[in-house]
């Protein structure tokens, strides 16, 4: 018997329905619980073909535990190891070199000294920054937030360099970046799973987190859903993410990629309603199913995107 273990907090409505969702549809020699997590002993395999990572992100521990069960053999969603070392700033340079547009962008130095740093620490860094240089090529408004993410946490909207200023050292020592505003006349947010399910939906970011996803909103011409499908799975493939969120700013007819660095993204049925609920609990329960299948015992079995393979050859 493959198992597939789903790993949670505080969320409640997606990890049951997923396990019931897997095990109703009643696959021979496959069932899905809740991981369990005891004894963590150094390259020992779990019992899990599968596991499905929904809060590494936040517990350290569990984040060590997954890569250990990765040189195990589990299939972990999502690879463990990329999870650690990816970053928002990163993935829009690398969305740039596959022909994703995203907002320009630059990356700032942290308003505070890292602990334990003094001006030796930065005697590579030219000073002053070249302010001028970056206002003039982001442009007012702009966005500021955290270079690696944070769900939202600590983004600001800017409207000329004085605000800039003020804000900034509001950041102490967070790593920004500074983006520019994409006046948009339509936003979507997409499921992606297993690189090849994309479901796409109309979104607010702009209203209360509850009513985001929009409901029954006005018609989209098919060729932008085309773009935006396509670009989804550009973008995961080259990422390596088999569980994952992108967002697209539509302006003048073009989608910009906004956030696509989301592995453990919201799944909530309060904050995406029904229908996404059902779409992602049924589609994320396909996949897991067809990563058991594929899954070698001992062997690694993680998704890695097609920026490190392509290093690799």
């Amino acid at each position: 018997m493959k198992k597939i273990g789903i790993l949670f907090g505080q969320e409640n409505t997606f990890p049951w329905a997923f396990i019931d969702r897997v095990n109703q549809l009643n696959v021979e020699g496959i069932m899905a619980e809740a991981v369990t997590v005891d004894v963590v002993q150094q390259a020992k395999p779990t019992d899990y073909a599968v596991i499905i990572d929904r809060i590494s992100q936040d517990v350290p521990f569990y984040r060590a535990y997954l890569k250990n069960a990765a040189i195990g053999g589990a299939a972990v969603i999502n690879n463990p190891f990329w999870f650690s070392a990816d970053e928002k700033f990163f993935n829009n340079a690398l969305s740039e070199t596959i022909g994703v547009p995203v907002p320009k962008t630059v990356l700032l130095p942290s308003n505070a000294r890292p602990d334990d740093t003094d001006e030796n620490s930065f005697r590579n860094l030219k000073y002053p920054t070249d302010w001028e240089y970056i206002f003039n090529y982001i442009g007012f408004p702009a966005y500021m937030k955290p270079y690696s993410g944070g769900g939202w946490k600590s983004v600001y909207k800017l409207e000329d360099d004085q605000d800039f200023f003020q804000k900034h050292q509001e950041t102490e020592q967070l790593v920004m970046m500074l983006q520019e505003e994409i006046q948009f006349t339509e936003y979507f947010r997409c499921y992606c799973l297993g690189q090849k399910y994309v479901h796409i939906m109309q979104y607010e970011p702009r209203n209360p987190h509850h009513l985001r996803y929009v409901k029954d909103g006005p018609p989209v011409a098919q060729e932008l859903l085309k773009t935006i499908h396509d670009y989804t799975i550009k973008l995961n493939l080259a990422l390596g993410y088999d569980f994952n969120t992108v967002e697209f700013a539509v302006r003048d007819g073009v989608p910009y990629a906004i956030d696509f660095c989301n592995p453990a993204p919201d799944a909530d049925i309060n904050s995406v309603g029904q229908d996404n609920f059902d779409w992602v609990v049924e589609h994320a329960a396909k996949m897991a199913i067809e990563k058991a299948q594929a899954q070698t015992p001992g062997d690694m079995n993680l998704t890695w995107g097609s920026f490190i393979k392509n290093q690799m050859q």
